[in-house]
């Protein structure tokens, strides 16, 4: 003998989006175990979405108060909650073969179409910087593999993030950090981000107005390459 037992409407909805959100944090929690980093300040597209919404992200207010985010978590959920997973194995230094232009801050269509949303130009949150002359990015090692390279790049004058895709061509070389030994940086004590924060002193003089600070990192452990968009403001 078997029964079914119906939950009313409003509990069952409740119980429906409970177990999708389960769902999603398994999901994040298994890509994250070998995928750990981004840059949180300024914050690179998909961390900043999840930092803002992560808690909140089926309120339909975002749509009007963070369009970008809201079309990137329509597109896929799983590029905000993998925030730490935006990268590529085996580049062997051709980021530019590995990365194709209009696909950098998706790190060339990653992982399929997961992270596509993330190249869409439009009003992205953007971090306000007061002077471009001297700023610091902060890049999350969440493992601690360290780094053969941080290259931190910013957009051109005349580059408009708001109705571009970002192209190679587009950006200029502020720092080459060279080898950083595993565990370097300032132990974080966000218990969701975990590991270490690495400091990397940049300067961009003259720059005003939108751009994007694009940040490669190869990791010390591997040939693994992640690729992350951060837009600001400068001045």
């Amino acid at each position: 003998m078997s029964s079914t037992i119906s939950l009313p409407r409003p509990v069952a909805r409740t119980f429906t989006v409970l177990v999708a959100a389960v769902l999603l944090l398994t999901t994040a929690l298994a890509d994250g175990a070998f995928a750990h980093g981004s840059t949180i300040d300024p914050a690179s597209r998909n961390y900043g979405c999840w930092k803002r919404w992560g808690s909140d992200f089926q309120n339909p207010a975002m749509a009007t108060a963070d369009p970008m985010c809201w079309q990137a978590w329509q597109a896929d959920t799983t590029a905000m909650w993998n925030w730490n997973g935006l990268y590529r194995e085996n580049v062997q230094g051709n980021h530019q073969a590995a990365v194709p232009n209009g696909t950098l801050c998706s790190a060339g269509n990653t992982g399929g179409t997961r992270y596509s949303a993330l190249d869409t130009p439009g009003n992205w949150t953007a971090t306000r910087i007061p002077s471009s002359s001297a700023f610091t990015v902060v890049a999350q090692d969440q493992a601690r593999h360290g780094a053969k390279y941080f290259r931190v790049y910013v957009s051109r004058q005349g580059f408009n993030p708001l109705t571009q895709r970002l192209a190679w061509s587009d950006l200029a070389l502020l720092k080459d950090t060279g080898p950083i030994a595993p565990g370097v940086g300032d132990t974080s004590t966000d218990p969701s981000l975990g590991g270490v924060s690495v400091k990397i002193p940049v300067s961009a003089p003259g720059l005003t107005g939108r751009h994007i600070v694009y940040t490669v990192w190869e990791a010390g452990h591997a040939d693994q390459v992640y690729y992350w968009c951060a837009d600001v403001n400068f001045g």
